[in-house]
């Protein structure tokens, strides 16, 4: 086993010289033991200010989600055991309540048999979520990841894919409460390491198709000894291992099964190191593009051409590097029409020393905006991995929510919480003038939540019009921070469905309330090792009107005009070829 040591210029040192051009500072990764456990409260130096109301009460306890992530560190720091720590949203029994599935590891030195298993828990509509994953049969018990959810047989029950250190597992809705594991038969089951994954209908033919990051090539025989820069044991970077790996794109045959199709779409000429993944149409010519946030690496920007093909316009988009020209190591992605002007802009949350990369979309090229739109300063002090848009106090302007664990020892006297790769998480609010500001209490919560946090998803859970989050934390229990924002403003929220009755991804609604036109795409997959509420929520602020018309235009390209008075403070189903219908 090879011994590395980072030393304290690990960070800008001799690998950052040697391996400029590809990954800039991107080089500064080294990674964390395992957490304390559990949830950590108390009083950072990092306080921001004075302490406002809080956004959020942390319920995870009195919900009922006992789960607990374990990654099977015993002090030989495999690389996988710092990354995991899934968590995803989606209604599972078709009930109109969102349901909750966290992805467990394990311990990668024994069959994966042996490991305890991913945890469903349904949500019974009154605050309280059931552990059923031994009657559902959805516990995969591979080296967990993340997961994706999609409805790929179209039948109308969303099904769920889980990323593993290899080989991923597909499952699919039976529509009766119980899931089947047709990895073999659907063929998806990529052996890699697998991190984030999201269904898209890239060809649309009507179904959905299926993209998954990998990481690196890694297995415990590659393994190397790695010290940081306090000279303690820890995990390496992933640089160390020089090991790129390939994304892989599953096509649907509309048959039940899969086709890897990575090579003859083009996926396969670019190595990365993938972590997160978003879907988006940052064009606006009617087809889904794909953008990966690689870690120390260029992101990649897969500009769908029509005819099956993509190619990575990363660069010539302006959506690859900072505006420094350096890659940083991206983890977790958002994308959000942030200034209303009709196009996707993007958001990639980077390592500690490295600020938030905000790139603004100006019709089909990008502009990298982090500092002139106030994301610098408090994004340099965190790594942060997952990571999500949405307007939490529904004022009419976006919000961020970061969820954060360092992958490097904290040094000096103070370490929050007492685990040296802990962290709190941070709440950013966005405003009509296009700033963002972080909140305080820090992560709008009355005390710190400091952990190793990773995925983080958001959904409206009890569906009160307030978008809460599930962040998933390294060797801890979640949380499940329900949304209490006091003078939340008016609201309106769509459910775009498929004709089968599966949640149309890929989907993008306009909506014209007011004077503002708003554009808003179907999506779950996004963040990092995570999958969200796929409804869309707008915030309205003091507006008292709903929509006047509505326009969508389905993943195939056919579009459906929608007229009416749109009520706020509901949610309205939108159907294929059918009308609105109020929830």
């Amino acid at each position: 086993m090879r011994v590395i040591r980072h030393g304290s210029s690990w960070r800008c040192g001799m690998v950052m010289l040697m391996l400029a051009m590809i990954v800039g500072s991107g080089c500064d990764k080294s990674v964390a033991p395992q957490s304390s456990g559990g949830t950590q409260s108390g009083t950072s130096e990092l306080s921001a200010g004075d302490q406002g109301d809080p956004w959020f009460e942390p319920i995870s306890e009195k919900a009922g989600l006992s789960f607990n992530h374990v990654n099977g560190n015993d002090g030989e720091y495999l690389m996988p055991e710092i990354m995991g720590g899934g968590a995803g949203w989606f209604d599972f029994d078709n009930d109109g309540d969102l349901d909750v599935y966290l992805v467990q590891s394990g311990d990668l030195r024994q069959d994966r048999s042996l490991n305890p298993p991913n945890q469903l828990y349904r949500n019974e509509g009154d605050g309280v979520f059931i552990d059923v994953t031994d009657s559902s049969g959805a516990g995969d018990q591979g080296y967990g990841m993340g997961l994706a959810m999609g409805d790929y047989d179209s039948d109308g029950d969303v099904d769920l894919y889980v990323t593993n250190v290899g080989p991923n597992t597909m499952l699919r809705n039976n529509g009766d409460g119980t899931f089947t594991d047709v990895t073999l038969t659907t063929g998806t089951g990529n052996a890699d390491w697998g991190a984030s994954a999201v269904f898209l209908d890239y060809d649309a033919d009507g179904d959905l198709d299926l993209f998954c990051t990998n990481y690196i090539y890694w297995s415990p025989e590659v393994e190397r000894t790695c010290f940081n820069s306090i000279d303690d044991p820890d995990y390496c970077s992933p640089l160390i291992y020089e090991a790129p790996t390939r994304d892989v794109l599953y096509r649907n045959e509309g048959d039940g099964s899969f086709a890897v199709v990575s090579k003859e779409a083009g996926i396969q000429v670019e190595m990365g190191t993938g972590l997160g993944v978003v879907t988006l149409d940052f064009n606006d010519d009617g087809l889904i593009d794909i953008y990966v946030a690689n870690d120390g690496m260029r992101n990649v920007l897969w500009v769908n051409q029509g005819d099956g093909t993509f190619l990575n316009e990363g660069l010539l988009a302006g959506c690859a590097i900072d505006q420094d020209g350096r890659a940083k190591a991206g983890m977790g992605v958002s994308v959000a029409d942030v200034d209303e002007d009709g196009d996707p802009d993007l958001l990639v949350v980077n390592l500690d020393n490295e600020s938030d990369s905000f790139y603004r979309n100006q019709g089909g090229h990008f502009i990298e905006e982090a500092a002139l739109v106030g994301l610098t300063t408090v994004s340099r002090m965190f790594t942060r991995f997952g990571v999500g848009f949405a307007d939490f106090d529904n004022d009419g302007s976006l919000d961020i929510y970061q969820a954060n664990g360092k992958v490097m020892k904290q040094e000096g006297p103070y370490i929050p919480g007492g685990n040296p790769y802990a962290e709190p998480n941070v709440l950013v609010r966005g405003s009509a003038s296009g700033r963002f500001e972080e909140v305080s209490p820090r992560g709008g919560v009355t005390d710190e939540l400091i952990d190793v946090s990773r995925a983080a998803a958001f959904a409206d859970f009890d569906n009160d019009g307030g978008i809460d989050i599930l962040v998933a934390n390294l060797n801890g229990s979640p949380y499940l921070l329900r949304n209490i924002a006091i003078d939340r403003g008016g609201w309106i929220g769509f459910d775009v469905r498929e004709l089968a009755g599966g949640p149309a991804l890929g989907a993008k609604v306009i909506c014209q309330i007011g004077d503002r036109t708003i554009v808003r795409e179907v999506r779950s997959g996004s963040s990092y090792l995570a999958a969200s509420d796929p409804r869309i929520h707008i915030g309205l602020g003091n507006a008292s009107d709903g929509p006047t018309s509505i326009t969508i235009r389905w993943s195939d390209g056919t579009t459906q005009q929608l007229e009416g008075d749109y009520i706020p403070n509901r949610y309205h189903t939108l159907r294929r070829g059918v009308g609105d219908s109020a929830n």
